[in-house]
């Protein structure tokens, strides 16, 4: 595993858990999202690794967002009359597309603090844990600037227009439980168990057919950004390929002889 200065990965039981660690609060800048997105790389071409957990280390923050000295760099250009760098903004953009769209479950354990740049992270994970002391919101209207990495458009597709309207105007924070209402996580467990349950769930989709989920995840994606009609033909096209593996035959033969399918991802 390469040597990182903000993030560590760790692997159990087919497991990769990467951990954002830059004191004190978790805060992205331009270093950190090359760490996580080396990271992510790295666990996604592991044969080894069937399903991903990202976590925030201590217990002040998930990620608190953007380093807003990086912020300033930018507007200190703009007011000198040169262009704004648009890199650190294109790389987040990228590199929570990439999560987003990955073949792998990628789950997101939130133990604290999950604002800005953390926030949009979490919505581009597939499934959201977090702990009864997390914290949500879209802040940077405070800042007198935008969400930069996805927040305008992932919050309206998972709580609807009109409350991403008000959580990014006003920039008000929501505690776990108004989250778990609005279905920005799946769920809230008590402090100190978020990485826990991420774990547990993780085990169950190890035990499932690599092939299935990858596919389950395409078509998700897929259908999001798609009418009813192209949809549909994304499910057939994945239901005729996963029917000719031999996971497919697997699982329906164990399901017949009333066993535990064992899958290989073939």
């Amino acid at each position: 595993m390469a040597e990182r200065q903000y993030v560590k990965i760790s692997v159990e039981e087919r497991v990769a858990i990467i951990t954002i660690d830059h004191p004190p609060a978790n805060a992205f800048n331009g270093p950190t999202v090359a760490d996580l997105d080396s990271a992510f790389d790295e666990v996604t071409a592991n044969p080894d690794v069937k399903v991903i957990i990202i976590t925030g280390a201590g217990q002040f923050a998930f990620v608190a967002g953007a380093d807003v000295n990086e912020i300033k760099s930018q507007i200190d250009l703009a007011r000198a009359g040169q262009p704004v760098k648009t890199d650190l903004i294109e790389k987040g953009q990228q590199l929570f597309a990439k999560i987003e769209r990955s073949k792998k479950p990628v789950i997101a354990a939130i133990n604290a603090v999950c604002l800005g740049g953390g926030n949009e992270l979490a919505m581009s994970c597939h499934i959201r844990i977090a702990s009864d002391t997390a914290r949500f919101g879209q802040p940077e209207v405070g800042l007198g600037v935008l969400p930069g990495w996805g927040g305008n458009l992932r919050l309206p597709r998972i709580v609807g227009r009109g409350k991403a309207t008000e959580l990014i105007l006003t920039g008000d924070m929501i505690p776990a439980q108004e989250a778990a209402r609005l279905n920005l996580v799946n769920k809230v467990v008590p402090a100190g168990q978020v990485v826990k349950t991420a774990m547990d769930l993780a085990k169950k989709l190890v035990g499932k057919s690599a092939l299935s989920m990858a596919a389950i995840l395409e078509t998700i994606e897929y259908g999001l950004n798609a009418s009813l009609e192209d949809g549909y033909k994304k499910e057939l096209e994945k239901f005729s390929y996963l029917c000719s593996t031999e996971d497919g035959n697997e699982g329906v033969s164990a399901f017949l002889q009333k066993r535990q399918a064992k899958f290989t991802d073939k």
